[in-house]
């Protein structure tokens, strides 16, 4: 006989397996356009029509973002939120299904983190919760979140500060992988900064004493900052990129340069005292070229809260789906994606399964058995960052990895790109929208999980009372800094 939990799955699954084909025909749609960070108005317009069209009340435009947008169905019980994202990579264009690197559009976007897939899964859970409760007569609220620009510029931050998040009970979210795991964290706060040095241009050889040079501002803050590396706790991470050189010609002093800048940490007060230290190095360089400093805050976001109380129950709801088999046919493209990585993409991989298993792989290099449950480290080196963070800080919050991908596919890279509409990956995308969804209801059916995850959340020193966005209280919204 069946349990509960049981027939809870199979309801879920069987609702989204009678929509797949919808569900794919709008990841592809996302996929074929993609679009960088706060210009995703294509990939809104199509996920925020299709909630719309699935009976959900769509408000579009949300905390001031044009490509931000909530779907809402239900008026009574907890609110549960749905994350989901569908920005792209700039420079990432590339073919799909083919494997070998070939642009679609030369330096144009592409989905390289696997974001078409993100957000349709999301939205496949909501809509999943949503027919649940209308055929079992089950109070509570589900609701959407079309979250744009996660690579950098971290919507959901301003999304929280706006106070979109104030009566949501918990949420929930996941991220394409070549595993099937918890992603648990932790992740690493970050603070997205551009610096821009102003000073005088004149010509390099006929009157070099009356130029001022924004190029040497940003080439002095960069040595400034690549020797306080030094002095700065292991886990933390400072990058740069020159995004303006201020022209090229060297026989003009440059009058206007600039560098962005990325600081992350394990917690969001490392990261803001590890930027303030930034922002007095890019002072002093500013006054070493007699120019003018000034920057911008591009994004930012916080450290991830594990909940582990919704994790063992989300890791309990993938143990008991069944991942779509994989084809021969599937296995065999997989094989020829895993061909393209290189040595060291291969050896990481490697060190996350271990050896015999992926000699294993090396043969059938698509996952379907779920990493077991362990409870996530409070430090980990070299971790990357998300926006979720910040909705972590204000309900409990849990997310999940799909496989999507060949086994070792490095994100942001065009393998990632060209397998965005496989088969494979979509049967990943509707295995985390099915995961969700399961857990979802679980806790909608159970109202002590919430009441031991907001302990929880609370035990861990978190809690919004304790929440202090990174984002300074001045700051403009994305929209109005878009670039």
């Amino acid at each position: 006989m069946k349990t509960d939990e049981n027939k809870v799955t199979s309801q879920i699954e069987a609702i989204i397996e009678e929509k797949r084909e919808a569900f794919f025909n709008v990841s592809d749609q996302i996929w074929q356009t993609p679009e960088i960070r706060f210009e995703e108005e294509k990939s809104a317009a199509y996920s925020s029509d299709f909630m719309e069209q699935q009976g959900f009340q769509v408000e579009r435009g949300v905390a001031g973002i044009p490509t931000a947008f909530v779907a809402n169905f239900g008026n009574s019980g907890p609110v549960i939120a749905i994350l989901g994202e569908y920005d792209a990579l700039p420079g990432l264009s590339q073919k799909a299904g083919v494997t070998e690197y070939i642009p679609v559009e030369t330096s144009g976007a592409g989905h390289g983190c696997g974001h078409n897939l993100l957000g349709v899964g999301a939205m496949a859970a909501a809509v999943a919760v949503k027919e649940y409760l209308v055929k079992n007569n089950l109070e509570g609220t589900i609701r959407y979140y079309g979250c744009p620009a996660e690579e950098s510029g971290y919507a959901k931050t301003y999304m929280v500060k706006a106070g979109l998040f104030d009566d949501v009970a918990a949420s929930f979210s996941w991220h394409p992988h070549y595993s099937n795991s918890l992603f648990h964290g932790p992740s690493l706060a970050v603070i997205h900064a551009t610096f821009t040095f102003k000073g005088k241009s004149s010509h390099a050889s006929a009157s070099p004493e009356l130029g001022r040079s924004a190029l040497d501002a940003v080439e002095l803050m960069n040595v400034g900052a690549n020797y306080m590396r030094e002095h700065m706790i292991d886990e933390a991470r400072v990058h740069y990129a020159i995004t303006n050189t201020g022209g090229k010609s060297p026989n003009v002093v440059q009058q206007e340069a600039e560098v962005s800048y990325f600081v992350r940490a394990p917690h969001a007060e490392q990261a803001r005292a590890l930027f303030k230290r930034l922002n007095k190095i890019a002072e002093g360089a500013a006054l070493m070229t007699e120019t003018k400093m000034t920057y911008r805050i591009e994004g930012a976001c916080s450290n991830l809260v594990q909940n582990s109380v919704l994790d063992k129950l989300l890791h309990k709801n993938m143990q008991e789906l069944q991942q779509d088999g994989f084809t021969e046919e599937e296995i065999e493209l997989s094989k020829k994606y895993y061909a393209t990585l290189n040595e060291d993409d291969k050896a990481f991989a490697a060190q996350l399964v271990g050896k015999k298993r992926s000699e294993e792989l090396a043969e059938r290099p698509l996952i379907h058995e779920i990493t077991p449950y362990i409870e996530a480290p409070e430090y980990r080196k070299g971790a990357g960052s998300t926006d979720v963070g910040a909705v972590s800080w204000v309900t409990p919050t849990a997310q999940l990895t799909a496989a999507t991908w060949t086994y070792g596919t490095p994100f942001h890279t065009w393998q990632v790109v060209s397998q965005g509409k496989t088969t494979y990956a979509k049967k990943g995308m509707l295995f985390a929208g099915k995961a969700i969804a399961s857990t979802v209801i679980d806790v909608l059916r159970k109202p002590e999980v919430l009441e031991d995850a907001v302990k929880e959340l609370y035990e861990r020193e978190a809690g919004s009372e304790n929440y202090q966005s990174l984002l300074p209280e001045e700051q403009e919204l994305p929209s109005l800094i878009k670039n």
